[in-house]
């Protein structure tokens, strides 16, 4: 039995009955990023799930990510409802395919296959070298949901607070890189980077850890850069959700 499933028939609040229907839904899960993972690394696509709180800045992070030329990449984006984020990314000629998944809080490999075989079809997955699974808002959800992805990145923005590492665990262990966004307004908030870097250590100890912000084109660039050498060498995620 693995970890997942432990703390699973360790919860006091699921009954045997939930526990068989959460298992039976995340290995099926489980088997489909299996299967994408290798779909991907046939096709030349080095894929990145990218979760974080609502309001974040994932979509924003990706629009300055477009301005890079050596950096082609098309977008699954997941949210609840509306195609607001996918038309943002559109209008700045990134090739986009909405997910609304309704009550969902996270997206499911399944979710991801059908919108990627969208974007193929329409030619978007051709010249790209990066397909970006942007993820629902949430800290809690995404954590359970392997999509197949090479690269693991969480984004915490400064106005939400230094303190939410510990306060969402299973989020950041995911993590195979922490991105802390909206950094201009460190000082307004009062945010403390020591504080993350500390909890990080304690949690998940070497994850690479970076500092961005829309107007500060170097610190984007520093971060783009280190994806690309990611792929260059071949990582893959080593997380299992």
């Amino acid at each position: 039995m693995n970890t997942r499933e432990q703390s699973l028939q360790n919860n006091p609040n699921l009954n045997k009955k939930n526990v068989q229907i959460v298992e039976k839904i995340l290995s099926k899960n489980d088997l489909k990023a299996k299967q994408l993972r290798e779909k991907y690394k046939n096709e030349g696509l080095y894929t990145i799930n990218l979760m974080s709180s609502p309001g974040s800045g994932k979509t924003t992070l990706l629009e300055s990510l477009s301005e890079f030329n050596d950096f082609k990449f098309c977008v699954v984006e997941g949210d609840l409802q509306t195609n607001r984020d996918a038309d943002r990314l559109i209008k700045k000629g990134v090739f986009a395919e909405q997910i609304a998944t309704g009550e969902a809080c996270h997206l499911e490999a399944s979710m991801v296959e059908k919108a990627y075989e969208k974007l193929k079809n329409k030619g978007a997955t051709q010249n790209a070298d990066y397909l970006v699974i942007e993820n629902v808002g949430n800290l809690v959800c995404p954590a359970s949901y392997d999509l197949g992805a090479a690269l693991n990145i969480v984004l915490l923005s400064v106005p939400e607070g230094d303190d939410k590492v510990l306060k969402y665990p299973t989020m950041f262990l995911c993590a195979d890189v922490v991105v802390i966004s909206k950094s201009d307004m460190i000082d307004y908030f009062g945010f403390r980077v020591s504080q993350v870097q500390e909890d990080m250590a304690k949690l998940k100890p070497d994850v690479p850890i970076f500092l961005t912000n829309s107007k500060d084109k170097k610190s984007l660039e520093k971060f783009k850069d280190f994806i690309i050498n990611n792929k260059k060498q071949g990582y893959y995620s080593k997380h299992s959700f």
